[in-house]
């Protein structure tokens, strides 16, 4: 019984992506309406295209001041694997934008950092939300760290 579960509803954890589906549009319009946090983090509104289906995703992120060259976001993915969205932003750089309360979609040009580089960017997140660096230190994987430049 529970394969034929699994196959009608497209298999282990398509019910907790639907869920999930369900309340980034939720957030989605809220932080059109008003603006939003999440545990006490500035969100935008990522417009990536699905790096298998093709198929536009908006999904709310949270994001941290990356100086003059734009924002920076983090793909915790709640710890134990990269968020699907970090998989379409970087599969499909030229189709990304972000939006903000009161303002349409931006193109941005996204830029996943490495060496030096990613550790200034994580040093400040972490002095600025200490808890990230929490949930990074409980990880086996090192998050990563993408800059968002407006094109």
């Amino acid at each position: 019984m529970a394969g034929e579960h699994e196959q009608k509803t497209g298999g282990p954890g398509a019910f907790s992506r639907w869920l999930q589906r369900r309340a980034n549009t939720g957030r989605v319009a809220r932080i059109r309406r008003k603006g939003g946090t999440s545990m006490g983090m500035e969100l935008l509104v990522l417009h990536t295209v699905g790096h298998r289906s093709g198929q536009p995703h908006q999904t709310p992120v949270a994001w941290f001041p990356g100086g003059d060259a734009g924002r920076l976001v983090v793909a915790s993915g709640g710890g134990n694997r990269n968020p699907d969205w970090c998989a379409n932003l970087l599969t499909n750089p030229d189709r990304a934008s972000v939006e903000f309360h009161g303002s349409g979609p931006v193109r941005v040009t996204p830029t996943r950092l490495a060496g030096s580089e990613r550790e200034q960017a994580w040093q400040r997140i972490a002095a600025d939300k200490p808890r990230i660096a929490t949930y990074q230190r409980r990880s086996d994987r090192v998050y990563p760290v993408i800059r968002l430049t407006r094109r």
